[in-house]
């Protein structure tokens, strides 16, 4: 068996998760009092092994690597990998990755399940630049969903300190709760819009005969989500939702995607 493969690279980079998981669990019992690129580095580390897992295994395929389970959720996690490598650059969003890696380690954890990458057949048919924007769009916003969940669970943390008047949360590096909350609300806007063109470019491919597409399973699925996101949008912008309620909903609704992606996927008559 041949030694470095996509896989190989893969589970190298969990690997820097898991390390940078267990460094987060030291960065929350200090209550992000200073400043630390450990956990930074290596989440580098393990983006770096992860995007050249991508790459082997688009450069076999000739294609942008969506073609089963475990390829769809390794682009999932990458986007949400790099997009918090992005943001950690920002002086106040340094300790994003203290909670971003537990997210990227356990999803990662999954994915490695052989079940989930089975040996590949002839080389996949495409359609071209349709396809591409298609799955493209549609796991981006899944990482724009992942990071707007994480800054949801880090406005409850800011949240909950200080009503309860926590010295950690005069201390901490976190940045402050109003941005937070802004963080959020954008994030899913971006998400909810990449959504909304993976969809739309979804719906003009070409599909065999009496699969109709939006009554697929996966299909119904993005539409649900689509929906869910829509109407925490604008309860929040236009009729006053709290900002606790909307950042629950954020991760709440994430939550029902981690959960449910690989169900709908394995039902799917058009993604399976």
């Amino acid at each position: 068996m041949a030694w470095f493969t996509d896989r190989h690279c893969f589970m190298l980079a969990v690997t820097f998760y898991g390390l940078a998981t267990i460094y987060s669990v030291f960065l929350w019992r200090k209550g992000f009092r200073r400043d630390e690129w450990v956990n930074y580095f290596l989440l580098v580390a393990g983006v770096a092994l992860h995007t050249l897992a991508m790459a082997k295994r688009g450069m076999t395929l000739h294609s942008c690597p969506v073609n089963n389970l475990y390829e769809a959720t390794t682009f999932l996690l990458w986007a949400l990998g790099l997009a918090c490598l992005v943001y950690s650059l920002l002086p106040r969003f340094k300790f994003l990755a203290a909670f971003t890696a537990p997210v990227l380690f356990t999803i990662g954890v999954f994915a490695l399940m052989p079940s989930l990458d089975p040996p590949h057949g002839p080389k996949p048919e495409f359609s071209g630049a349709l396809r591409s924007i298609h799955a493209a769009t549609i796991l981006q916003s899944y990482g724009a969903f992942g990071l707007a969940a994480v800054a949801a669970g880090m406005f409850l943390m800011q949240r909950h300190d200080l009503k309860f008047h926590k010295l950690r949360a005069l201390l901490s590096l976190l940045p402050s709760i109003q941005r937070l909350e802004y963080i959020t609300f954008r994030l899913v806007a971006v998400g909810f819009v990449l959504l909304t063109i993976g969809l739309a470019a979804g719906s003009q491919l070409p599909r065999h005969a009496g699969k109709p597409y939006w009554s697929d399973t996966k299909v119904l699925w993005s539409a649900l989500l689509w929906l869910a996101y829509l109407e925490a949008l604008v309860a929040y912008k236009k009729f006053g939702r709290s900002s606790r309620r909307f950042a629950i909903g954020v991760i709440l609704v994430f939550v029902f995607l981690l959960l449910t992606f690989g169900i709908t996927n394995y039902y799917s008559g058009l993604h399976n």
